[in-house]
């Protein structure tokens, strides 16, 4: 089965990104701010941004999902981006990123939501998320969602934005969609 290109949620539509998304992805992607605690180097090109795009073609090729971009009902502007990322048929690992205008209003619950509802369509049955110890926010969405702390995976990944070259601790969030189903 096939996720669908588009997801609409109450004032969110989730998108398969495009080429034509370059400009609008660079512009969060290349943010210092925005991209501190992601597992990415921050985008110092649209080059960097195409090449994104690319690897987001690749995922949707060979997976059912892949990379969504977070855009505004209201007036259409891309805010960021979430999505699946498959290990498996049946495992998956989700995440998001926000540009600093569309921090602190619950977007990122919104598009997190989105993806376990579509991990859940899917079959699914375990969805990850990896997040930095010092990510409270990010903690505190994934937790709103009924996100577990399975473990801190110690010098587990390195974060390019905070200290390259330097393995990290990451703290491993896990969904078993199978207790979701169970719990309603």
């Amino acid at each position: 089965m096939k996720a669908p290109e588009r997801l609409e949620t109450t004032r969110l539509v989730l998108t398969r990104p495009r080429a034509d998304d370059a400009a609008a992805v660079f512009r969060y992607a290349s943010d210092p701010e925005v991209t501190r605690f992601v597992g990415w180097p921050r985008h110092r090109s649209i080059a960097d941004t195409r090449a994104f795009l690319a690897l987001s073609d690749q995922d949707w090729t060979l997976w059912p999902a892949g990379p969504y971009l977070i855009t505004s009902r209201a007036d259409g502007r891309v805010m960021g981006g979430t999505g699946l990322g498959f290990e498996a048929p049946d495992a998956a690992t989700t995440g998001y990123i926000l540009a600093r205008e569309a921090w602190g209003q619950g977007y990122a619950t919104e598009a997190l939501q989105a993806m376990v509802g579509l991990a859940l369509e899917l079959r699914v049955a375990r969805l990850s998320a990896f997040c930095h110890p010092q990510h409270r926010a990010s903690w505190h969405v994934l937790e709103k969602c009924r996100f577990i702390r399975h473990a801190v995976l110690p010098a587990h990944a390195e974060f390019p934005n905070l200290a390259p070259g330097t393995p990290a601790d990451v703290l491993c969030y896990v969904l078993e969609t199978s207790r979701l189903l169970l719990s309603g």
